[in-house]
């Protein structure tokens, strides 16, 4: 495997927003786009992309608010599953998470999704038993046009 992973360029934004398509990470009142843009404002080097040949293989974007770190749209493409990239990604970012002080790092994942459960229970995460709120607080355009 000759995967090297990388900060996000603004070159890679349509074969990254691709990659969550096709990975089902997008929904209609989100905008990828301007998850990027938000991203890129706050915390450019914790969007990281997998390359391999020049093509990307994997994402995933990490933040921090100053109490614990949160990983997002992590990807890998659909025909290099398995090979460790979702891994390297996951221990990339909690590197870089660690090198801003973050003590402690937590993921959403959506009910039911067995796969992604296992895959984060191999690598060490503990499941919480917890109920989550919200509130949109800027409705993105893509959103808007779904409702």
């Amino acid at each position: 495997m000759t995967v090297q992973l990388r900060t996000f360029d603004r070159a890679d934004e349509s074969a990254v927003v691709a990659l969550w398509e096709e990975a089902g990470l997008t929904r209609p009142w989100n905008d990828p786009h301007a998850d990027i843009e938000r991203m890129l404002a706050v915390w450019p080097d914790l969007l990281i992309v997998a390359v391999d040949a020049g093509r990307i293989v994997g994402t995933v974007m990490a933040g921090y608010d100053g109490h614990r770190g949160w990983i997002y749209y992590l990807a890998s493409a659909a025909d290099r599953r398995g090979e460790g990239i979702g891994r390297m990604l996951v221990d990339e970012s909690e590197r870089r998470l660690s090198a801003l002080g973050c003590p402690k790092v937590q993921l959403m994942v959506r009910p039911g999704n067995e796969i992604v459960f296992a895959f984060y229970d191999r690598i060490g995460y503990e499941r919480f038993d917890i109920g989550m709120t919200g509130k949109r607080l800027i409705m993105d355009a893509q959103a808007a046009s779904a409702v």
